[in-house]
């Protein structure tokens, strides 16, 4: 069912790396024929993070799965024109260029909505197209410390990287909506669209919640001054996340783990310093086994920290269906389920001749 949600659209995927692929690979998801377009040789991500490995990489091929990838000089002649018959037969584009980049290559918004005025164009940058930051260098940590992100992300000593990327999922995402959402409009009778998202932007639109509450590292409610919302050690250098917000599962921890005195404590004045430490020397007396038996069925907002191997033997995970495992590699499956069904596992990445696509979609 998930594959017919977008049948019959066409996507080019001339975006690199993390951000543009994983929002194109949800449209390959729900069913779009994607075609992604790289430099000839490929694009750098084909060999990120290959270690010792020859020829792709295993990122590259679960960021592109169920994609098709052609290569195009687009400073040849021959290529853009193409690009230009795609273009003209394609319903979404999504670019991760610099601003500016792709109108010296001959296809920026003005050429594009010529060449299809049905077009929904999306423009994936780091900082958006407009604004002093436009045309400067980052990655997803220079984002993140513009957002306010890193100010609230960590110990009161120092910030910590987040991981995964934020800023390159929040980008990618908002990305995927706001295309459908020009989509539906052109459906109802609209014409293309051009949309700026920037990975920056797309991470400040998560800070609302830091904004309304004191969200600095190590003082906040969520982010490390309350005892009730906090990360814990265990004896076996192991972690546990204890989140009983309410009070009534504040309740039930309190008086699993013998100190009710604890219950009235719950909102004292942040950060609660000595609280904290209390718990601290509470979890650390006993290895993660104790607490697992201890904690797991007390109601109080408990889990233990999985380390990332152990996740996909996770009963709850293996129960959703959302890991498919291959030989070298494991991927994660579009997390919903559409009338009860789990999705499918994806297809690999198809390394196709132009030809091949441009008769598909062209008919030459």
């Amino acid at each position: 069912m998930l594959k017919t949600f977008l049948q019959g659209i066409r996507v080019l995927d001339l975006s690199q790396y993390l951000p543009g692929p994983f929002a194109t690979r949800m449209f390959a998801d729900m069913g779009a024929d994607v075609v992604k377009v790289e430099p000839p040789g490929g694009e750098p991500g084909r060999t990120l993070d290959t270690g010792k490995m020859v020829g792709v990489s295993p990122y590259y091929r679960i960021i592109n799965a169920g994609k098709r990838v052609i290569e195009l000089d687009l400073k040849d002649a021959t290529d853009k024109s193409r690009l230009e018959a795609l273009v003209g037969k394609a319903d979404v584009l999504l670019e991760s260029f610099r601003p500016g980049v792709l109108d010296r290559l001959g296809f920026g918004e003005r050429r594009l909505k010529q060449l299809n005025p049905e077009l929904v164009h999306c423009a994936l940058s780091g900082w958006g197209q407009t604004g002093p930051l436009r045309l400067t260098a980052g990655h997803d940590l220079n984002y993140v410390a513009l957002t306010g992100t890193l100010g609230a992300t960590g110990t009161s000593e120092t910030p910590v990287i987040p991981f995964p990327p934020m800023s390159d999922h929040a980008g990618a995402l908002m990305a995927v909506v706001s295309v459908l959402g020009a989509l539906t409009a052109r459906a109802r009778g609209a014409s293309g669209a051009f949309l700026d998202v920037g990975l920056s932007d797309s991470c400040l639109s998560l800070q609302e919640l830091a904004f309304a509450f004191d969200a600095h590292r190590g003082r906040g409610l969520l982010s490390g001054g309350a005892a009730c919302y906090q990360i814990y050690r265990t004896q076996d250098d192991r972690f546990i996340s204890l989140s009983p917000l309410e009070p009534k599962f504040w309740a039930n921890f309190c008086n699993a783990v013998a100190h009710p005195e604890w219950v009235e404590l719950q909102y004292q004045r942040l950060p609660q310093t000595s609280l904290i430490a209390q718990i601290k020397a509470l979890f650390a007396s006993q290895p993660l086994s104790y607490w697992e038996e201890k904690l797991s069925d007390a109601e109080c907002c408990y889990m233990a920290v999985v380390e990332h191997n152990d996740v996909p033997s996770h009963p709850h995970v293996e129960e959703r269906g959302l890991v498919s495992r291959h030989p070298d590699y494991t991927e994660v499956l579009f997390p919903v389920h559409v009338d009860g069904e789990a999705p499918q596992p994806r297809s690999p990445v198809a390394f196709v001749d132009v030809d091949s696509v441009m008769s598909a979609w062209t008919g030459s």
